[in-house]
């Protein structure tokens, strides 16, 4: 499992840098920006020391599903 920021500041470890993972590797999504859905799926990321954002997540109201 990839170490977690919130792990990271549990140990201490003020300099942590994720290690970088490529956008095929985890899901995008449609959730709206700002919803609960949308909070959720990033927390889970967060969990998953994946990055907050990926390139296709939904950005706008106006965005295609």
């Amino acid at each position: 499992m990839r170490k977690s920021v919130l792990e990271a500041i549990r140990q201490g470890m003020w300099d942590f840098e994720p290690e970088k993972v490529q956008e095929g590797l985890f899901d995008s999504t449609a959730a709206m920006p700002g919803t609960d859905e949308k909070l959720s799926v990033m927390a889970e990321r967060v969990r998953e020391g994946l990055p907050l954002w990926h390139g296709n997540d939904r950005t706008e109201y106006d965005d295609e599903d």
